[in-house]
């Protein structure tokens, strides 16, 4: 009889893994369609599902201060200046100037993209595709998590130090409190009760509102700003120029090399990008928010740097407190004390914009079908994530209160430099998707390939030449990475068309663009190989979950349920 042959098992479970596989490649290149910040964003069902705009330009520009400037002010300048010399101050402005340049980029696409929440990951998912935004989401999440159990450690441990300073508390406080933490199991275990309960007071005050915790934050932030200008001006008065000369006694090189250091010191400018959906007038206060909070920064830092290479020789600095001790050194005791009550507000403000910042990526995610619809939910009268929050509040608490993160310090940066790289490469993807056609097109490849294979090559370039430099190879193979970059830079500039974006608009483009990504995988190449190894782990165990979650309940078009609340029509003028 002439019937229909039936399938055998194993053409059929061949066609289910094509089917998978074609499946997963299809949702992974999908993107996030763009609005313009102009449009009606969509109307809601229910309007308390919203966040609420709150934040002014001050409020913005005291978030980027806050999350810049921590306890690291009074220490990472003095440790690098042992080996810089007095050219540490050259080493933050370099840094500060390829900061600049990022935060350039991260102001035209929050100038430019609806107000809403995500950042990084946001740009990523309307200029790249799902699952690149999903990878970024990961690398910035592992470090602001880390980060935030290391940050809250050292600020118990500074609480306890500042305790000690009254009769009472001396020598009197446990170990497992505050200080270090009790180790069990060989160190596996480190017991710091202090940590996780700085992490849940600040989790509340997050949960009570924007206004509210941006009252602390504003607070905290001015509070430690004063005190870095009264550390500047008492120390001005206490310089001796001749500590200046030499200004590089070790050369060029360790300048730049501490340029690499002192970068991660400006890291958390990138916070006013996330808090959009709450800024009162977005397409103009977030640039303005993002690139005057990195001046004001730069400017404390310079100041800083040259007051204490200028009070003691650069040799006799400390390691551990090098401002507190110059000071003490002078007689100025009272100084000390004042640094560390700023070191305090400094590390509160660093981790109290950390819990904000992921408690806004969450909800972004979460709205995006990413995650659990869980952390889409905001509080209907606070208008906050909350279940976010407590969740960012909970992981940092754990971490903080049974392991000793420090170790793990150096495979932190990944997620900022995989960040600051991807948006600089969205500036350029997104200019191209505004023509339909490019000046040249090739019967071998898309102009939108070419583009990108420009983009990645210019990345690569990037880490080889800071391999290169990290492990003094021969000049010459630092000469090629660089030059095989400005060629392909040079394909950017002669084979694409750009246009210039609503708002404001990154200058030098593809230029400015193509130069933080080099300089950001050069940097890259300068951390702890572990960091790399993190990275590659991290990425892999990413696509898994997206593989197995993501794909099938990613929404990539806005919710209907979900109500964004437009700014003001004067905010963009």
């Amino acid at each position: 009889m002439g019937g229909q042959k039936t399938p055998s098992p194993s053409s059929s479970s061949s066609s289910s893994s094509s089917s998978w596989f074609s499946h997963f490649c299809s949702s992974a290149l999908r993107t996030k369609p763009i609005n313009s910040p102009l449009d009606t964003i969509l109307v809601s069902r229910n309007s308390t599902d919203a966040l609420v705009r709150r934040l002014g330009l001050l409020d913005l520009i005291l978030l980027g201060v806050g999350a810049s400037i921590g306890a690291g002010i009074f220490v990472v300048t003095g440790t690098v200046a042992r080996d810089a010399g007095p050219g540490v101050t050259f080493s933050f402005i370099l840094a500060g100037l390829s900061c600049v340049l990022n935060a350039l980029c991260y102001a035209e696409l929050a100038s430019r993209l609806p107000a809403v929440v995500g950042g990084a990951y946001l740009y990523a998912y309307s200029a790249f595709n799902e699952l690149t935004a999903f990878l970024v989401f990961g690398q910035l999440m592992i470090d602001y998590h880390i980060g935030a159990a290391s940050i809250a450690r050292s600020l118990a441990s500074y609480v306890v130090t500042i305790l000690e300073m009254f009769p009472i508390f001396k020598d009197n406080i446990p170990s497992w409190i505050g200080h270090g933490g009790e180790e069990f199991f060989g160190g596996t275990l480190s017991i710091n009760l202090l940590a996780p309960f700085l992490l849940a007071l600040l989790t509340v005050i997050l949960c009570l509102g924007v206004g509210e915790s941006s009252i602390v934050n504003s607070f905290m932030t001015v509070l430690k700003v004063i005190i870095v200008i009264i550390v500047i001006f008492v120390g001005a008065f206490e310089v001796d120029v001749s500590n200046w000369s030499p200004f590089a006694p070790h050369g060029v090189k360790e300048i730049l090399t501490g340029a690499t250091v002192v970068f991660f010191a400006y890291v958390g400018f990138d916070a006013v990008a996330n808090s959009a959906e709450e800024s009162r007038r977005p397409q103009r206060d977030l640039p303005l928010g993002i690139i005057g909070s990195l001046v004001i920064c730069i400017a404390l830092y310079i100041g800083v740097c040259l007051v204490l290479t200028g009070m003691v020789p650069y040799y006799l600095l400390g390691e551990d407190a090098p401002l507190a001790e110059a000071f003490t050194s002078k007689g100025l005791k009272y100084v000390s004390i004042l640094i560390s009550i700023g070191a305090v507000a400094g590390l509160t403000t660093t981790l109290l914009v950390g819990l904000y910042v992921q408690s806004r990526l969450y909800l972004g995610l979460g709205r995006d079908g990413l995650l659990p619809s869980l952390f889409s939910k905001v509080h209907p009268t606070r208008h906050t994530p909350i279940h976010s929050q407590v969740w960012v509040g909970i992981v940092a608490g754990t971490l903080g209160g049974l392991f000793n993160v420090h170790v793990l310090s150096h495979i932190l940066s990944v997620g900022a430099l995989t960040g600051y790289s991807v948006v600089s490469a969205c500036v350029l993807a997104l200019r191209w998707k505004d023509k339909t056609a490019s000046q040249f097109s090739s019967r071998w490849t898309s102009a939108w390939r070419e583009g990108v294979l420009c983009i990645v090559t210019v990345a690569c370039c990037g880490f080889a030449a800071g391999l290169f430099y990290r492990f003094s190879a021969s000049f010459i193979f630092l000469v090629v990475a660089v030059v095989i970059a400005i060629l392909a830079t040079a394909a950017l500039c002669c084979r694409q068309t750009y246009t210039n974006p609503p708002g404001f608009s990154c200058p030098g483009v593809p230029i400015v663009p193509a130069v933080c990504v080099f300089f950001n995988m050069f940097l890259f190449a300068q951390l702890h190989h572990e960091a790399w190894v993190r990275f590659v782990v991290l990425s892999i165990i990413m696509v898994g979950i997206y593989a197995f979650y993501g794909q099938y309940h990613a929404k990539p078009g806005s919710d209907e349920s979900i109500i964004y609340q437009r700014a003001p029509t004067e905010a963009t003028r």
